[in-house]
């Protein structure tokens, strides 16, 4: 299918003369965005969780084919830790549901200090419609073992592969028909830039994981002067010469 590629957010005051002209209204920073990456991993969701009018508005200004991850809201996974996920779940996707065809996978960021208890998360994962696609970031090195991935794969939910200064943090499994990345720290020059050398291992380990036939989103999460715009782009155009079929992104000139 498709590699699709962005960032963690969309509103970032230092983003203007990156990816927004100055002077351009805030509120139409989403469809500027969106006429040049097909998707964003809405990061805002995860402090507080928008209704689906909010959703519905976000869904009207980008266009057909655009796809907007959401990360799920902290009273889930920070506050409740995955217990009880029914209800939090349920409200979830009522909201989402606003994005109409827009709404991409869903991101469950787990706290650090969670250690790992496969019930939970086999019990949260099953509250999710079969149709939604729910990527895992655990952060908490008790998570990697057998029992954990077998939960994964049993509801096709995506192992989040992060990445922070240039390195996996995560096991590279592949846990279902589609992937997750997240970039959260580079190691290059100006920080926190990603060189094309940690992005171009990234992109082999992507062709050689997933095939052509399979939806991977790649998202940079190291906003910080505009890191993750570039970062993303050139990630792309890596990708891209792997004979990997990437979703439109800019084309921006690398400071």
């Amino acid at each position: 299918m498709v590699l699709f590629v962005g960032t963690s957010g969309w509103q970032y005051d230092d983003w203007r003369g990156v990816l927004y002209e100055p002077g351009t209204p805030r509120r139409q920073w989403l469809a500027r965005y969106a006429e040049r990456f097909s998707t964003v991993e809405n990061n805002a969701a995860f402090y507080r969780l928008p209704p689906a009018d909010t959703f519905a508005d976000w869904r009207d200004r980008t266009p057909p084919g655009f796809r907007m991850a959401v990360k799920a809201s902290r009273y889930l996974t920070h506050i409740k830790r995955l217990r009880d996920p029914a209800e939090p779940v349920q409200r979830l996707c009522a909201a989402v549901a606003g994005l109409g065809d827009r709404l991409g996978p869903v991101l469950l960021q787990l706290p650090p200090t969670l250690r790992a208890d496969p019930g939970l998360l086999e019990a949260c994962l099953g509250c999710f419609p079969p149709q939604l696609r729910v990527a895992v970031e655990p952060r908490h090195q008790s998570w990697w073992t057998r029992e954990v991935r077998s939960v994964l794969t049993r509801h096709n939910a995506a192992l989040c592969w992060a990445d922070r200064r240039s390195r996996p943090v995560t096991p590279l499994w592949r846990t279902a028909d589609w992937g997750y990345l997240r970039f959260h720290e580079g190691l290059a020059h100006p920080f926190p830039r990603y060189g094309k050398q940690a992005l171009g291992h990234w992109a082999a380990r992507v062709a050689e994981t997933w095939p052509n036939t399979a939806d991977v989103h790649a998202y940079f999460n190291n906003d910080l002067g505009g890191a993750a715009v570039l970062d993303a782009a050139a990630f792309a155009a890596i990708a891209a010469r792997t004979g990997r079929t990437v979703a439109p992104v800019p084309i921006l000139t690398t400071r």
